[in-house]
Parts: structure tokens; sequence; C-alpha cells
């Protein structure tokens, strides 16, 4: 077999769709496990160890892209990845099962994806994020983790000695499982992402389409296998705490770490289309939850729909 030819791309992403199905079912039961545990609530999970965890291949491919290849590849992936997160996570895992939304992650963590959204395209606009812009999207980053950091505390503070009694003792098994569906979840994008790119590269199309979609799309996917994964067992708060973590970790942490090592350049097409799409899902997002507590079926086709435009609209 030919190293680089069809036939192994197509493997890559075979292999990477298995690795990925298999990540997704660890991280969510072992994450699932020991939030009950520790007492604390599956969205709180959901936005940030699973969050952050799925968030690893967008840091990768960012911090690749940026060095190897150019900054576009980055930014296409980051902003691509945070539309694919809305309109197809989100959305596939509404039609599979409605979503509840938490409290907390409505009123807490949405406002920090606006913001983040927000800033992403006000610092982008003039047509560069530098490393003083990294530093700030940083150190927003840093403000979002003392207010989780003080929900968990709150939590934990706020369960009494009879209701610790009954929780279910952590096991190394279930730490286990996290990582190794982490793992898994991270290789499997990598394949994917390999092989999708190749194919396209191979059939002569540029690097901020290829960010935008194969790389956007292949580096939500772990989100999207936990998502799903996570409505299908019935733990949908997973599925929402870690659309919203996702989005959050990839603007501030990624964006930010990558315009620290290198300046990143903003095409105009990307500030006349790719901005106000993301602002546009953000914000459609944000309408269907505030007028309701869940995401039902037929708002998951609309946010399915929105995203099956995009991807067209972007087509050469």
């Amino acid at each position: 077999m030919l190293l680089g030819s069809p036939l192994t791309e197509l493997l890559l992403l075979a292999g990477g769709a298995a690795l990925l199905y298999a990540g997704a079912e660890l991280l969510v039961k072992g994450a699932s496990d020991l939030a009950l545990a520790v007492g604390l609530k599956a969205s709180t999970v959901g936005v940030t160890v699973v969050a952050f965890a799925t968030t690893a291949p967008e840091l990768f491919v960012s911090l690749l892209g940026a060095v190897t290849v150019s900054t576009d590849t980055g930014l296409g992936a980051i902003v691509g990845s945070n539309i694919a997160n809305i309109g197809l996570v989100l959305g596939v895992s509404a039609l599979i099962r409605p979503l509840n939304i938490s409290q907390t992650v409505f009123e807490r963590h949405i406002p920090f994806m606006v913001l983040a959204a927000l800033l992403l395209v006000g610092l982008g606009w003039d047509g560069q994020i530098g490393a003083v812009d990294g530093v700030l999207l940083l150190a927003v980053l840093v403000a979002f983790t003392a207010v989780v950091l003080r929900r968990v505390q709150q939590t934990q503070s706020g369960i009494s000695a009879a209701e610790r009694a009954e929780m279910p003792e952590a096991r190394v098994r279930d730490a286990a499982a996290v990582v190794g569906g982490i793992v898994a979840l991270v290789v499997g994008s990598s394949w994917l992402v390999d092989g999708g790119q190749s194919l396209l590269s191979a059939a002569g199309f540029s690097d901020i389409f290829i960010g935008l979609t194969v790389l956007a799309l292949g580096t939500s996917l772990p989100e999207l296998a936990a998502s799903v994964i996570a409505a299908i067992r019935g733990e949908a708060e997973f599925s929402v705490g870690n659309v919203v973590g996702s989005n959050i970790y990839n603007i501030l942490a990624v964006i930010g770490i990558v315009a620290v090592v290198t300046p990143i350049s903003v095409a105009p097409s990307v500030r006349g289309f790719e901005f106000p799409a993301l602002l546009a899902f953000t914000a459609l997002l944000v309408g269907l939850m505030y007028r309701g507590d869940r995401i039902s079926r037929v708002d998951g086709s609309v946010l399915v729909v929105g995203y099956v435009l995009f991807v067209y609209l972007l087509l050469p």
C-alpha cells in the first residue's frame, strides 16, 4: 500500500471514526461515574473536564498549522469548529433526544461563550490577532476558570454528611476510562483530519477552506461523539455543557495561546462571512435557550439545516 494513497486516507478515516466512538463511550461513562462520586453535576463536568479534553484536537491542529503551514488553517479550524459545535453537534444531539439546559450553564457559562465570540471578532477585525490580544483572551480564560471553580466549591460545600455517605466511591477504573477516552478521541480525530486534509489538498482546495470544513469538522468530532453518546445514554446535560465549554476554550485558550506564539492573520473573507456566521450561530443558540429550558428536536433540525447551509455557502 502506498503511503498517502487514497486507500490509505480512507483507512485513516475509518480507523479514526472507530476510535472516536470508543473514546466517546469511555469518556462519557468515566466522567459520569466520577461526577457522581465527587458530587458534581453532569453539566459542570461537561463544561470543564469533557469540554477541555475535547478541545485538545483544536489546540494541536491550530498550533501545528500556525507553526508549520499558515495561521489561516488554525483560525479556520477554530471558527468552523465553534460553528460546527453549535449547528452540528447540538443539532444532532437534540434530534436524538431533546436537551435540557442547566440554569448554571445558561447564567454563568453562556455569557462567557458570547463574550469569547465577540472578543474574537472584535480583536480580529483589524486583520490580525497579536500577542497582546492573546494575553487578553487568556486573562478572560482565567476569569472563566475562577467562576467554574467557585461554583464547584459551592456545590461541594452544599453536600450534607448524609448525602456524602450515600455517594459512590471514586474508582481508579473511572479515571482510567476518562484518560483512555481522551487519548482515543485525540488520536481518532487526528486520523480523520489527516485523511480528510490529504484528500482535499490533493483536490486543490485552499488552506482556509480546509480549515473551515474538514479540519473544523474533524476537530469537532470529539465533541460530536461525546455529545451524541451522552444524549443516547440520557446524559443530555453533558452535551450542552460540552459544547458551551468547548466553544469557550477554543477561543480563549487555543486562539489565545496561538496568538502569543505567533500573530494570527485574519483574511478579509473571514471578516466578511465566517465571523458574522459565528455571531449568528451564537445568537441563534442563545435565543433558543432563552425561550425555553430545553433544545427541542425542532430546534435541533433548525441548527443542523443552518450548518448545512453554512457549509454549502463555503463551497468554492
